[in-house]
Formats: structure tokens, sequence, C-alpha cells
């Protein structure tokens, strides 16, 4: 049996240049395949895709600002087509891609396959399919008579808590005038969501003293230790269940877990360090953070018997949660056809969008349940059901 096509070059041949003079404008298939070849893992270096996005929207008339983040080899991007001095929409999305060690892919995950309708790579649903539907766009949106801008804010790190984009936040207002709304384009077939949890997760360092394991009276012991913690963690996941409720959530409450707990060398050796991540989802009207505060004391507390612990919070962003009846739904609803959804289980830049002042909605294509796992993929008619619904939000913005 013959395999599915590949559908891009070997990496030394990568399309530098995204456009020629004279050549037909690249379609989101295209742009897609040179978007999965940049193996932009969350935590890495990201200036390869940068550039490339740069170069992409640079050569149809965008204003583009690169903004490096505080890691230094990383960064976010800005882009405008339109009137910068006008309200206008963003679209927003995240370069990024959570890793790809999964032995279970059936090709490389960083060169894009095809398969009939089904485009296989790492992040083709989550979310360089958006990525690549909104600069497919680009084209036609730039011979709109345009009387108010759209804008591309693409970001780094999302999937390690959105650790980018807050710093693209902070300089919004040197970048566009107030905008009207951002559309969020995480994986969600289509349908625009009005809200998500928010969530808050950290991790934990308890540090004691070894020796030998007969005399346990001369060291402390950092896994004993780590189980107030756990203790105090799970009568917390307890009484979350009598807390505050939104029933457009399933669990209608907030919740906590214990992700990872590691320790300890050898059975007759005590243990002198523990480590334990663990993360807090919370429903719109409750801090994540504050989940997290009982348990966060009650770890400080063990440095009395002698213990030196490290809390250390790995990532953090607020719920979203936007009213059915504001103008942003009703032109999602407008856009897509479809009835806006109250809320999705999975977290996202919205929140951060919406806690900066600029009402925000989720709305991209592919299915979340096919992002981080193995053979992920997106459908051409996806691609094009976005790229279809930008045109539309572009028209709107004509004089």
């Amino acid at each position: 049996m013959t395999a599915p096509p590949l559908l891009r070059t070997e990496p030394a041949m990568r399309q530098l240049c995204p456009t020629h003079d004279g050549e037909p404008p690249m379609n989101a298939k295209d742009i897609l395949e040179q978007l999965v070849g940049f193996p932009s893992v969350v935590g890495t270096p990201n200036g390869d895709i940068v550039t490339w996005v740069k170069s992409y929207l640079e050569s149809h008339g965008a204003t583009v600002t690169v903004l490096p983040g505080p890691e230094g080899d990383r960064a976010n991007l800005f882009a405008t087509i339109g009137p910068k001095d006008e309200p206008g929409y963003i679209l927003s999305g995240h370069m990024d891609v959570v890793s790809a060690s999964e032995r279970t892919w059936t090709s490389d995950p960083f060169r894009l396959r095809a398969d009939g309708d089904r485009l296989f790579g790492r992040g083709a649903s989550d979310m360089k399919g958006f990525l690549a539907a909104a600069l497919a766009g680009l084209p036609a949106i730039a011979k709109m008579p345009l009387r108010r801008p759209i804008h591309f804010a693409f970001s780094y790190d999302e999937e390690a808590g959105c650790r980018g984009v807050p710093h693209m936040l902070q300089q919004i207002g040197n970048l566009c005038a107030p905008p009207l709304g951002a559309i969020i384009g995480e994986p969600s077939s289509m349908v625009a969501i009005r809200g998500h949890k928010g969530k808050a997760a950290a991790r934990i360092e308890i540090h004691g003293t070894t020796g030998h394991s007969s005399r346990p009276d001369k060291g402390l012991n950092a896994i004993h230790a780590m189980t107030a913690v756990m203790n105090a963690t799970l009568k917390t996941i307890d009484a979350l269940r009598d807390s505050a409720l939104d029933q457009n959530f399933e669990p209608p409450y907030s919740t906590l877990q214990i992700g990872t707990i590691t320790g300890g060398r050898s059975v007759n050796i005590i243990p002198d360090l523990c480590i334990m991540e663990l993360e807090g989802r919370a429903v719109p009207g409750v801090s994540p953070t504050v989940l997290l505060e009982h348990i966060k004391a009650t770890a400080e507390a063990l440095a009395k018997d002698g213990f030196r612990v490290r809390w250390e919070t790995s990532s953090t962003y607020p719920a979203l949660s936007l009213d059915a009846d504001t103008s942003l739904a009703r032109l999602m609803e407008e856009l897509t056809s479809a009835q806006t959804l109250a809320a999705v289980s999975y977290g996202t830049e919205a929140g951060l969008y919406q806690a900066a002042g600029i009402d925000a909605i989720i709305c991209g294509p592919g299915d979340i349940s096919r992002a981080h796992r193995a053979d992920e993929f997106i459908r051409l008619d996806e691609l094009a059901a976005c790229e279809e619904m930008i045109l539309r939000l572009a028209k709107t913005l004509q004089h």
C-alpha cells in the first residue's frame, strides 16, 4: 500500500520567502505545511517561525511588531492590516506546540502529511491550523477598503500556562487602538465559545535531611513531610464539591488535582527531597490562585520542623466569562451561522484578554480531542470554514 504523500520538502528546502512577485498567494494548506515544519515546541526558541510569519505578513502589507519575551530566545508577534488608529478585531493564536514524543505517530510529526482530506502534523489542530487560515485570508483582506483594522496576535509558550501573551497585552495600548474584541482560534469545531475555567499550577519542593534508614531520628524525611501537603490538597478537593457552582461546566465546581510526585533514591536512605506538582481549575468568579492558598500555607508551615520549602507558581490564567448578549457574541453567531456555546473544559488565552479589558471569545478550526496526541490532524474543510469566517469578519469592517 502506497503511503500518503508528504506535503513539504526537506528542511533545507523550506520556503524562506513566503511569496514572490507574480506567483499566486499561498493557500491555507501551503501555509500550514510551512508552520508545521517549524518544531516550535513550548519552552524552546521560536525565532525561525517568528521570522517566517513576519516575512509573510509584511509581504502582504501588514505592519508587524516583534515583541521579545523576557526569556530572550522567544517572542510574540503583533501585526495590523488596516487603519491602526481605529478600533478593530484581534485574531489571536499561539505559535508553540506540545512535544511530539508519543511513540505511536505514523509519520514525522513535524512534516505535514496528507491522507484524503486530513492533514496530519503536530499543531495541525492546536493551533497552527487557525494561524494558517488567518494568514491565508490576508491577501484578500489586504485588498479590502477597511475602515477598521484586523490584528494578528501570535504568542509563545501558551502550552506552558499562557506565559507569552501577558507580555504582549502589557504593550497593547502602544500597538493599536482599544480593540472591539479578540477571537482566540483554539480548536472548537468552528463553534464560538464564551467561557472556560481559570487555572493555577504550582510546584512544591520539600528539602529534608538524608541519612541511613536505620536512624530516622537523625534525618528529616521529605516524603513524610509531603504527606501533610497532600492531605491538605485532598481536604480542599472535598470542600470544592460544595463550593461555588457554575452549571455551564462539567464538573460544575472548581477542581484540584495532584499531577506528579517524586522523591527518594533508595528504600534504605532517608529521602531528603520530595517534589509535587498540582493544579487548580476555577469556575468564573473564583481566583484559581485562591484554590492553592491553604495548600501553600500547609507547605510553608513545615519550615518550623526544620524543612526547607520552595513553592513556585508555574502558570496561572483567569477564567473567561462572556455574556451571550454582548456585541462580540452576536457577531460570532452571524459569522459562523451557529449559536455560541456557554463554556468548555479546557483553558485558553481568552481569559487574559478579558482581564485586560478586551472582550474575547474562542472560535477555531479542528477539534480539541485531537490535540496533544499522536497523529494530530485537521481537515481541509475545517481550514476553509475558518478562512471564510475571517473573510466575513473583514467584510463587516469595510467602508
